[in-house]
């Protein structure tokens, strides 16, 4: 038998898989055992990579939506009527009119590719799916850092004696992060959490507090550190600009309204805030319990003021450590030529627009002018009219966008609705003009960059099927058929995307100079930076070791705001607050992949269903099984079956992600900042039916 390594490209710990293959047929899948991020260990989405390949049953053709439902079309067909419509649409209304949205699922080389085509050619605007689960950390890690740079490695999970988890459960979102926990036996492992979720069933401390209450907490917690002088003085003064303006801030933050503001005891509060404290070696870590707020931005930069004012950064088993969603999601805020430019640059710095147009061979004023607009400003542009047409890329929004049934109105306005995708049947793909089939990941070339800026290499495993093409080949085609000619030349393969890519990483903070494919083969992933002539000693690798950052003075910068109001309260008849979030470890966004996993289907509940504390059942006269109505704020309403549970508090709900019911019913606010989504506060009520 063959044996052919790759990356798992479903989560952003982006774990490596050893496929052995015999007569074009895969045998058996086992976690390669030296790989840095997952040493021999799965979960069952990576154990059951090779369920995917139900892609041969799908159609191999386009499918062209008709009068009498959706036709196959040809290839050549497909993308005349694609390339003509769009620029037929761009002629009428201007290149404004047209909007494309990525995923995190695509490899590094096919995002900067679509980038090349839609923003550089077309002009139109381009965002991503990661703009639902990272925008908030990229947008933190640059005013904080002056850079998107998630500082850690995943070794520090070993190395951490005080290990800090806010808003983030990965017992069940992130198991090889929790595997690494568990590896390490000398640790506190404190849950910081609206909700006693499996994370926090298994950690040492949890602390239960009310719903958005995260920004209050960290600003008391600082206050009380600046008053009992438990603060790393040397670091601070050498090391980070804006503490006295911060002190002064936090100042009016008292441990006397921890309880009212926060809903944990000053008990509770003095016990966080001494673990914190004593712990030599304390790492905090958030993911989308933080990200996805109306005030997250801030709120994340909150948890970076602690670890900075304690001394808890550049040091082993240290850092404030945002964990990514997505298995690419790094890839895409640094390559897709969306929020910024190629490498990671602003679109307005002239000297990095030159680079990276000598580095790509084209003339600098192809490149935007200015950042796409975000994804709900795409939607809002749908809805009133400007935008005609849409090109979504293995996402699938119709499910998965906020307040979801407003993006099933929005694309009625459409003229042009195109779905890339390798399920035909998503909530997405049902409804578009033009279904565009493509191969799944384990039958393409490209690159993903995990959580901890580990670049890795993605492998075809099998041949693809004849007749079938991978995003990158469909992609690259669809340039072709809109005219773009010489300005391909150079993009042909994912090979060479990648390696202009590396070249306009040149003296940046994510250099990459020094990777390329034949050192990636060598199968264990490198971690930026990694300059060109450097020797790799350590396969894992940590940021700010030496102090210095990204921002102009090579200082870490203190970042707060006063704490937002609630933009939609709960009230008399919406008196309980909906949270959402991961299921369970087998199930993974919309489900449209980890369906095909016998486990997990068997496992799992065909029907959409909604946790509610059994104190509120009670009083509801609502069991475990009932059906229930819930109603939004927003107007909307959902039926699930009801799941009374002890780890909730009286007035919060938990709905999981992954069935279409439960973004029916969030809402459509967005912090200021990173535009993210604010899928964990909508004010419901409840009904047994």
């Amino acid at each position: 038998m063959n044996k052919i390594q790759t990356t798992c490209n479903y989560c952003s710990l982006a774990c490596n898989m050893d496929f052995y293959i015999e007569d074009n047929k895969i045998k058996k899948v086992i976690p390669t055992e030296n790989y840095p991020v997952n040493k021999g260990f799965s979960c069952i989405k990576g154990l059951n990579l090779d369920k995917q390949l139900t892609s041969r049953d799908f159609p191999k053709k386009p499918l062209l939506k008709t009068e009498n439902g959706r036709e196959e079309i040809s290839w050549e067909k497909a993308y005349s009527f694609f390339s003509e419509k769009l620029k037929e649409i761009v002629k009428k209304h201007g290149k404004e009119s047209v909007a494309c949205i990525s995923t995190g699922q695509l490899a590094l080389e096919e995002m900067a590719l679509v980038g090349h085509v839609f923003r550089n050619f077309v002009g139109g605007q381009l965002d991503g799916n990661t703009r639902l689960c990272m925008a908030t950390s990229v947008v933190a890690h640059k005013q904080s850092f002056g850079f998107d740079a998630p500082p850690y490695t995943l070794n520090d999970l070993e190395l951490s004696d005080t290990i800090i988890f806010i808003g983030a459960n990965p017992v069940v979102a992130h198991p090889i992060i929790w595997d690494r926990v568990r590896k390490n036996k000398n640790k506190k492992v404190i849950v910081i959490d609206v909700r006693k979720s499996e994370t926090a069933q298994n950690a040492d401390y949890f602390f239960c507090i009310k719903p958005k209450s995260d920004i209050v907490l960290n600003y008391t917690l600082a206050n009380y550190f600046i008053q009992n002088n438990w603060l790393d003085k040397n670091y601070i003064e050498n090391h980070s600009e804006n503490f006295d303006a911060f002190k002064d801030h936090v100042s009016k933050f008292s441990i006397d309204n921890i309880e009212k503001k926060v809903g944990i005891t000053k008990d509770e509060f003095l016990t966080l805030a001494k673990l914190i404290h004593e712990g030599d070696a304390v790492s905090f870590w958030w993911t989308m319990g933080i990200n996805q707020s109306y005030q997250a931005v801030r709120t994340a930069q909150s948890i970076i003021n602690l670890a900075v004012m304690t001394g808890n950064i550049g040091k082993p088993g240290t850092g404030a450590n945002s964990i990514t969603g997505q298995c690419n999601a790094m890839g895409s805020r640094l390559f897709s030529n969306t929020t910024g430019l190629y490498g990671g640059g602003e679109y307005t710095d002239e000297a990095k627009r030159k680079i990276v147009g000598e580095a790509l061979g084209l003339d600098p004023a192809i490149f935007p002018i200015k950042p796409t607009l975000p994804y709900n400003v795409i939607i809002e542009k749908i809805i009133s009219g400007e935008i005609k047409a849409l090109w979504i890329l293995c996402t699938n929004p119709r499910h998965s966008w906020i307040n979801n049934t407003q993006f099933q109105e929005a694309i009625q306005n459409l003229d042009l609705f195109v779905v890339q995708d390798l399920y035909p049947d998503t909530d997405s793909s049902k409804v578009a003009h033009l279904f565009l089939p493509v191969v799944s990941g384990l039958e393409k070339e490209g690159t993903l960059i995990n959580t901890e800026r580990r670049v890795s290499k993605l492998n075809p495993v099998l041949p693809k099927p004849d007749g079938a093409f991978s995003d990158f080949e469909v992609i690259f085609n669809i340039g072709k058929a809109l005219g773009m000619g010489e300005l391909l030349s150079g993009w042909e393969t994912p090979e060479k995307v990648f390696n202009m890519m590396a070249k306009v990483t040149k003296d940046t903070p994510c250099d990459m100079t020094g990777i390329n494919y034949e050192l990636l083969e060598k199968g264990y992933g490198i971690q930026w930076p990694f300059k060109e002539g450097e020797t790799l000693v350590d396969h894992e690798r940590r940021l700010f070791e030496n102090g210095e950052y990204y921002t102009p003075n090579k200082k870490v910068k203190f970042v707060f705001e006063d704490v937002a109001e609630n933009p939609v309260p709960i009230n008399d008849e919406f008196p309980y607050i909906l949270n959402t979030g991961r299921g369970t470890v087998g199930q993974w966004h919309t489900q449209t992949r980890t369906r095909e996993i016998t486990y997990v289907n068997d496992s799992i509940s065909n029907k959409s269903y909604i946790y509610l504390s059994k104190s509120l059942g009670e009083k509801l006269g609502i069991e475990s099984q009932d059906e229930v109505l819930v109603k939004s704020i927003n107007g909307r309403s959902s039926n699930f079956i009801a799941l009374t549970t002890d780890n909730l508090p009286y007035d919060v709900l938990y709905a999981p992600i992954h069935y279409i019911e439960t973004n029916n019913l969030t809402l459509s606010i967005y912090d200021p900042y990173s535009k993210e989504p604010s899928y964990k506060y909508a004010p419901v009520s409840i009904e047994k039916i």
